[in-house]
C-alpha cells in the first residue's frame, strides 16, 4: 500500500487502512463525494463543489492530504474543514486511500488523526508495439440539474506512454429533500491532467505529471443563506473566485538500484489560488481577495523488502512561499483602495524532515512496526518568525491467532506545526467571526492509540478498531471580548484546548454466493475538550454515530446492481462554538436515514450505461457541520464507451 510508502504485506499492516477504488470515484462530480461512504470518514460539506473528511473526530489540517505521496496541505491550510481536495481531478484517481490513525513517522507534521492520499492512475501496456486506448463518459442529475462530461485518452507502448484526461461540470443549485431549492448553491468546475510514463527497463521507471483544477466561482452557500439563529444571512457576497489548483510532479524510481537497494525521488510544485469575493450583508463595499500558496516539495527515500524485514529511510523537504492580496472595492463608483491582506504578504514554512521506519516479521505469527521522525519547522511572517523541532514516532504490533484472525495494535506521538494561517490570519470568519494574528503559537501535540481485531478468509472480511487520540496545546479560536463595528465578534487562535477523542470503527465484507455481496461499515466517535482552563464540555464538531449498508449484485455478465442505506444518529453533544455555529442547529442535529439503488447495463464489452436513485424517500436531512441540507429524491443517468 502506497499509504505506508513501501510495499508492505497486507497481512503484516497493524494500520486501519481502507480504500476507494477508481469505479467509485469516477462515478461521483469530486473527489470528496467518493469519501462520503468510506470506513472511518464522516464527509463535512460547508457548500456544494467543496468536501471536508473528519477522520477520527479531526479535520482540515490536522488531517494530513496528500496527492501520490506528496503533501497537498499547505501554509494556508484551515485547522476547519478546507476546499482545496476537491480540486483533484477525478479523471486522474487510481484509488483513494485512508489511513486512520497517527502515523508520525511516515508523515510527521498533520498527520493527527490521519492521512488521505489519492493515487493517482498511470499510463500503461503490455506490447512493445505502440497502442491507444480511450474513454468518454457523461452524466446527469435531477437534484442539481449537473452535467457531466470527461474522458481520457492514453496511447504508447511498454516502454513509454502518455496519457491525456479532462472533464467540465456544469451544476445547477441544490434541491434538498422536501422540495425546496437552496439558492445560490450552483457551481462550475473543469479540469485537465496530461502524464508521460517511462519503464525503461523492468527495474527503473519515471514520470511527469501536470494537473489543473479549478472552480471559477463557487458560492458560500452558508453565508448567502440565514442559518440557524439567523434571520438575514451573514453576507451579501462570498464567492470563491476563483479555487484553483496547478500540481507539477517528477517522480523516479529504481528498483534495485545502488546498493541494491529500492530508490525514489519525488520532487512537485503545487500552486492554490484561493481568490474570494465577499460583501458583508448590505454593505457599500465588496472586498476582493487573491491569495496564493506556492508548495514546493522534494523527497528521496531508500527501501529494502526481504522476507523477513521491510524498511524506508529518507528525506521530507517541502518549502511554501505565501503572497497575499486585498482591496476594498465601493459597489456604486468601483474605486479600489488596498487593504491589509488576509495573510502577511511574503509570509513561508519550510519542513525539513528525516524518518526511518521498518517492520519485522518476528516467526511465523508476528510483525513489529517502529518509526522515527526529526522535523524542523520554520514558518516565517514579515514581523517574525515561529521555529519548532519535533521529535514523533509510532510503533505497531500484528500478531496472527490462526489463519483468519488477527490482533493488531498502534501507539504514535505526532504533532502539527503552526502555519502562517494560524499565526498571521486578519478577517472574516465563519460564525460571524472577524480573526486577528497571534504569533505567539507552539506546536499541538497528540498521543493517539487503537487495538483491534480482524478476520479474512475466501468470503468474508471483518475489522473492528477501538481508538484513543489524546490532543494537546491544541490551537483554537478563543474570543477577544471585541467586536468590529460590523458587529462580527474579534477571535485570536492561541494554544489553550485539550481534547480527548474515542470511538470505535468496524467494516465487514460478506460473499452470501452466486455473485452476490453485503458491506458495512460502522463508526462512533465521542470527544470532550477543556479550554483556557474553562470547564470541560464537548469537543468541537463530533460527527455521530453514523455508517452504510450495501447490497451489490456483481456478476461477470449484462447486468448488476447495488442498493444501500445510508444513516447517522442524532448529535446533541454540542460544545459552544458548535451552538454559536450558524451552519448547526443549537438544539443538535437530527439523525437521517437515506436509501438508494443503482443499476448498471454492459451491452457491449466497450459500454456501461448506469441509473442510480439516490434518498428515494426524499429525506430532509443536514449532514453534522454542514452548511447546507443534503440532496433530495436524486435520480442520475451516466454513460460510458471505452475504446
Amino acid at each position: 500500500m502506497t499509504a505506508v510508502r513501501r510495499a508492505v504485506a497486507e497481512d503484516q499492516l497493524s494500520v486501519a487502512l481502507g480504500t476507494v477504488g477508481r469505479e467509485d470515484v469516477s462515478a461521483e462530480m469530486l473527489v470528496t463525494d467518493a469519501l462520503a461512504n468510506a470506513a472511518g470518514v464522516f464527509l463535512q460539506q460547508t457548500t456544494p463543489g467543496q468536501g471536508a473528511a473528519i477522520v477520527r473526530g479531526q479535520k482540515g489540517s490536522a488531517v494530513l492530504h496528500l496527492v501520490d505521496g506528496m503533501r497537498l496541505n499547505n501554509a494556508i491550510f484551515r485547522s476547519a474543514p478546507t476546499q482545496y481536495f476537491a480540486l483533484v481531478p477525478t479523471s486522474a484517481v487510481e484509488r483513494a486511500e485512508v489511513l486512520r490513525g497517527t502515523p508520525a513517522s511516515l508523515y510527521g507534521s498533520d498527520a493527527i488523526g490521519g492521512v488521505v492520499q489519492i493515487v493517482t492512475r498511470k499510463p500503461e501496456f503490455e506490447t512493445a508495439g505502440n497502442q491507444v486506448r480511450g474513454e468518454l463518459s457523461v452524466r446527469a442529475n435531477t437534484a442539481e440539474e449537473a452535467r457531466v462530461i470527461g474522458g481520457t485518452f492514453d496511447a504508447g507502448n511498454r516502454h513509454l506512454a502518455t496519457s491525456f484526461g479532462a472533464e467540465y461540470a456544469d451544476v445547477g443549485d441544490r434541491r434538498i429533500g422536501g422540495g425546496d431549492t437552496v439558492r445560490p448553491s450552483g457551481f462550475t468546475a473543469r479540469s485537465a491532467r496530461l502524464i508521460v510514463a517511462a519503464r525503461p527497463d523492468d527495474s527503473t521507471s519515471w514520470s511527469i505529471d501536470l494537473q489543473h483544477a479549478e472552480q471559477p466561482r463557487t458560492p458560500r452557500t452558508d453565508e448567502l443563506v440565514p442559518g440557524f439563529g439567523e434571520t438575514e444571512p451573514a453576507s451579501s457576497e462570498f464567492f470563491f473566485r476563483p479555487n484553483r489548483r496547478t500540481f507539477v510532479h517528477l517522480d523516479g524510481q529504481s528498483l534495485e538500484g545502488a546498493l541494491g537497494l529500492d530508490w525514489n525521488v519525488d520532487f512537485a510544485w503545487q500552486r492554490i489560488d484561493d481568490d474570494r469575493q465577499t460583501r458583508d450583508l448590505n454593505a457599500p463595499e465588496r472586498t476582493l481577495e487573491e491569495n496564493r500558496s506556492d508548495l514546493f516539495g522534494l523527497t528521496i527515500s531508500v527501501s529494502q523488502v526481504t522476507e523477513t524485514v521491510s524498511w524506508i529511510t529518507g528525506l521530507d523537504l517541502y518549502y511554501d512561499d505565501v503572497s497575499s492580496r486585498r482591496v476594498r472595492e465601493d459597489i456604486v463608483t468601483g474605486v479600489q483602495t488596498a487593504a491589509t491582506p488576509r495573510f502577511p504578504d511574503g509570509s513561508s514554512m519550510e519542513l525539513l524532515s528525516a524518518y526511518g521506519n521498518g517492520t519485522w516479521s518476528a516467526g511465523e505469527r508476528h510483525a513489529v512496526t517502529f518509526g522515527l521522525r526529526l522535523s524542523d519547522v520554520r514558518t516565517r511572517l514579515p514581523s517574525t518568525s515561529v521555529h519548532n523541532t519535533e521529535i514523533s514516532g509510532d510503533v505497531g504490533w500484528v500478531a496472527t491467532i490462526n489463519d483468519g484472525w488477527q490482533f493488531t495494535a498502534n501507539l504514535g506521538y505526532g504533532f502539527r506545526a503552526p502555519n502562517v494561517f494560524d499565526l498571521g490570519t486578519l478577517g472574516n470568519r465563519p460564525g460571524n467571526r472577524f480573526n486577528i494574528p497571534n504569533t505567539d503559537l507552539e506546536s499541538e501535540h497528540v498521543v493517539h492509540g487503537d487495538l483491534g481485531i480482524r478476520y479474512r478468509n475466501s468470503v468474508a472480511d471483518f475489522a473492528v478498531s477501538v481508538y484513543l487520540l489524546d490532543y494537546t496545546d491544541r490551537i483554537t479560536s478563543v474570543a477577544t471580548g471585541n467586536v468590529t463595528p460590523e458587529g462580527r465578534e474579534i477571535t485570536q487562535s492561541v494554544n489553550a484546548a485539550s481534547s480527548e477523542i474515542h470511538g470505535v470503527e468496524a467494516t465487514a465484507r460478506v460473499d452470501i454466493g452466486s455473485e452476490w455481496f453485503v458491506s458495512a461499515n460502522l463508526t462512533y466517535t465521542r470527544g470532550d475538550q477543556r479550554i483556557a482552563g474553562s470547564a470541560e464540555e464537548p469537543a468541537d464538531r463530533v460527527p455521530p454515530l453514523s455508517g452504510v449498508v450495501e447490497v451489490e449484485f456483481a456478476p461477470e455478465s449484462v447486468f448488476g446492481f447495488e442498493a444501500w442505506a445510508s444513516f447517522a444518529g442524532s448529535q446533541d453533544r454540542l460544545s459552544a462554538r458548535d451552538v454559536r455555529d450558524s451552519r448547526i442547529d443549537p438544539n443538535g442535529t437530527p439523525g437521517w436515514a437515506s436509501i438508494g439503488a443503482s443499476a448498471h447495463w454492459r451491452p457491449t464489452d466497450a459500454w456501461r450505461v448506469s441509473l442510480e436513485l439516490a434518498n428515494v424517500f426524499d429525506a430532509g436531512y443536514r449532514v453534522h457541520g454542514s452548511g447546507i441540507d443534503a440532496t433530495g429524491r436524486n435520480a442520475t443517468l451516466s454513460a460510458r464507451w471505452s475504446w
